[in-house]
């Protein structure tokens, strides 16, 4: 029998995993879809003609759903989550899970307290590369982890971070949050610990400088993206508010001791991340993170520059969007649903990323200090690491 899900937010994000969540016959269909603007609603209406598309969330609520997606923008996850959770709804919560670190603790301090079951789309933790990486260092082929480094080359950032909500701190917090949770949370899965100590630097180095700007209400990505988008400076129609950074820097100390980086940049010519991992016994580097690209170990020495002692290929993936990940995701998450259990993301690690990049981000406006991060309650995270054993079955 299919599980009936529902869509809260339908956006750019919804369109994408909607391909892997309505599947009729084949396990589940969206069967609702809940968002207060006009043009989702019409969206929505065109893509699922069968399902219920209504600005009223109750109503959303009432209609009998096994699992609900909440792909809203990232400042409204917490006003939308928490109120499927206490209806006794499964939630997936896009990812970051919050821009406040009160309303991340507040989504999982429902879910424990409803039982109900909570699951962050973290799909990065399902893409070949990180996979890899993680696997190797698993095996211990570098022996033990001590430091990381992460650079994301974000190439496509000012049609992607600039044109809309996302450029305006009071949605986003910052972009060391909103697009740096990614990386915080995989350099977090590979050290195997989560930041106690942050310091950071950045600026608005570019996009603050183009005064071309325009309201894109009703507008979305797609209508603006383009590769002739080029240089950064001769980007147009710019957000009304632009006050996040383009460039950041933020160094990380871990609880077990590993010493981490980031750096985010949104006016460089390429895209892709590039993560080194440096062990007691070598390093291992992705030279691109797509399907065919390699992973490169070295843990022999070496005078100056050298080859490789292995490599590795990323593996190709049936399904390109994310590089399969969204696909291992969104069926990760239907598993939990019917089934529970342990998952690949978790909810701990989710909000650890949270509250990383928001400390990161307020020494990064400060003086740039380094900031300790606030724990999560005990309670909490034992909870969630034992798989939040105690949820219901699925309703129904």
């Amino acid at each position: 029998m299919d599980l009936k899900i529902g869509i809260a937010g339908y956006g750019a994000r919804a369109a994408s995993l909607r391909h892997e969540t309505h599947r009729p016959g084949r396990g589940s269909a969206v069967t609702a879809v809940f968002d207060p603007t006009e043009r989702a609603r019409t969206d929505a209406a065109a893509a699922l003609p069968d399902a219920l598309v209504t600005d009223d969330l109750d109503r959303f609520l009432a209609s009998g759903l096994d699992a609900v997606l909440v792909l809203s923008p990232d400042d409204t996850h917490a006003e939308l989550a928490v109120p499927v959770l206490e209806a006794g709804i499964p939630v997936f919560c896009e990812k970051p899970l919050a821009t406040d670190l009160a309303d991340a603790d507040r989504i999982l301090e429902a879910a424990r307290r409803t039982g109900s079951r909570l699951y962050v789309g973290h799909n990065m933790r399902h893409m070949p590369v990180v996979a890899l990486m993680r696997s190797l260092v698993q095996e211990g082929r570098i022996g033990e982890v001590k430091a990381i480094w992460c650079r994301h080359f974000v190439g496509n950032g000012g049609d992607y971070y600039f044109k809309d909500w996302h450029a305006d701190r009071r949605r986003t917090t910052g972009l060391l949050l909103q697009k740096g949770a990614h990386d915080l949370d995989v350099i977090h899965w590979l050290a195997g610990a989560y930041t106690e100590q942050v310091a950071a630097m950045g600026s608005l180095s570019v996009y603050g400088a183009i005064d071309d700007r325009r309201d894109r209400s009703g507008e979305r990505m797609p209508d603006w993206f383009s590769l002739d988008n080029w240089p950064p400076t001769a980007q147009t129609g710019l957000h009304p508010v632009v006050d996040v950074e383009d460039i950041s820097m933020v160094n990380l100390r871990l609880s077990n001791g590993v010493l981490a980086s980031y750096q985010q940049c949104h006016f460089t010519p390429d895209y892709w991340r590039n993560y080194t991992i440096i062990g007691t016994e070598g390093r291992i580097e992705n030279l691109g993170d797509t399907a065919g690209s390699e992973v490169a170990l070295w843990n022999r020495r070496h005078h100056g520059a050298a080859a490789p002692d292995e490599t590795f290929v990323v593996p190709e993936v049936a399904d390109a969007a994310h590089e399969g990940a969204d696909a291992l995701l969104i069926a990760e998450f239907l598993r939990f649903v019917r089934d529970g259990g342990l998952t690949e993301t978790s909810p701990v690690a989710a909000r650890e990323a949270v509250a990383a990049g928001i400390r990161a981000t307020e020494s990064l406006r400060g003086d740039g200090s380094a900031l300790e991060v606030p724990a999560l309650d005990a309670d909490l995270v034992d909870y969630f690491e034992r798989g939040q054993v105690e949820v219901a079955s699925v309703r129904g």
